[in-house]
């Protein structure tokens, strides 16, 4: 018989300085999914996002490498970058005082500055974050000392093994009004599912639905009904999930927006004409409105202050309990 394991306390779900902790613990110290590798194509293309409210950006080197900064000026702190996505050139140039920087960070010119004695250039480089790609997915750590991306998502490449990952692209994006801890601990069960997804449940067998921890990787093993497609649902931490369904790749990213919100971001990636695609997104679309629905009420009764602990199933909700002592031990509560 398994020890009964009680859920963490309501305060990670409703306190404001939690978040403050979890950004520069959990996120800080995480790798983060930024976007598609096909983005950053030619020398100066760059992508440039916030990880939990840290503005970053990536780029393609004139060598052909990644490099990744801090989208941050060394002179007052002006943005190097205002769009999303875009081409450079041959440097990065502060969109506040015009201070230009070479693709590799190097201050190239503190633009009208004056002369000042002590002040080097070589002293004022860009902050540098790490980048890896995966199989055409780019990620970005802030730890410049995180071990290699591959030592997480090593169960996860040995699930997709030869798979290739398709070339077309479709986005979507959903708000959701919950923390971002209320959505993850939501995907990492099946316990739900007959309630929540009726239509899901059809297609498998809920009873023997069952989520397994691969390191910082959960895997969903998820017996499908007669007739129905095999898929593979995998997780990885804090805040990624991978889906493979019907032929198409869904990259779920589950982002916090300050303590109280969350906004998921899905890319599919497809082949052209594929009649699968329109399926897996109706699929998509429907499954995240019961999602949203569910986690929005949770969200708001976690708010009311009568709940205060629960006990975690030790057939179905593992993963919520890893989780959760995960998360708690990186913000040390």
């Amino acid at each position: 018989m398994a020890t009964l394991t009680l859920t963490a306390p309501t305060a990670l779900y409703r306190d404001p300085a939690v978040f403050e902790r979890e950004r520069r613990t959990v996120f800080r110290g995480s790798w983060q999914f930024l976007g598609l590798e096909a983005d950053l194509a030619r020398p100066g293309d760059y992508l440039a996002e916030a990880v939990a409210g840290y503005p970053v950006v990536v780029l393609r080197g004139e060598g052909g490498e990644l490099r990744g900064y801090h989208n941050v000026c060394r002179h007052r702190a002006g943005p190097l970058v205002g769009d999303a996505a875009g081409n450079c050139g041959q440097e990065l140039v502060c969109r506040y005082h015009g201070w230009r920087y070479a693709l590799d960070g190097r201050l190239r010119s503190a633009v009208g500055f004056g002369a000042a004695e002590g002040f080097d250039p070589r002293d004022f480089g860009l902050y540098p974050i790490r980048v890896e790609a995966w199989r055409g997915f780019v990620f970005v750590n802030l730890d410049l000392d995180a071990a290699p991306l591959i030592d997480t998502l090593r169960p996860l490449d040995v699930l997709f093994g030869n798979r290739s990952v398709p070339t077309a692209v479709l986005r979507r994006q959903h708000p959701i009004a919950c923390n971002w801890k209320v959505y993850v601990e939501n995907y990492l069960e099946g316990y739900h599912i007959d309630a929540v997804h009726p239509a899901l449940a059809a297609e498998v067998e809920a009873g023997d639905y069952a989520v397994r921890m691969d390191g910082a990787i959960a895997i969903h093993e998820v017996p499908a009904t007669a007739g129905a497609a095999e898929g593979l649902w995998a997780w990885m931490w804090p805040n990624l999930a991978f889906n493979l369904y019907r032929g198409v790749v869904m990259v779920e990213h589950m982002r916090p927006v300050g303590h109280a919100g969350t906004r998921l971001d899905y890319i599919y990636l497809h082949q052209d004409g594929d009649p699968g695609m329109q399926a897996a997104l109706a699929t998509t679309e429907r499954l995240t409105a019961e999602d949203r629905w569910i986690c929005e009420r949770v969200q708001q009764n976690l708010d009311a202050g009568v709940y205060q602990k629960g006990a975690l199933s030790p057939r179905h909700e593992n993963a919520v309990a890893w989780f959760q002592a995960r998360v708690m031990e990186q913000i040390a509560v």
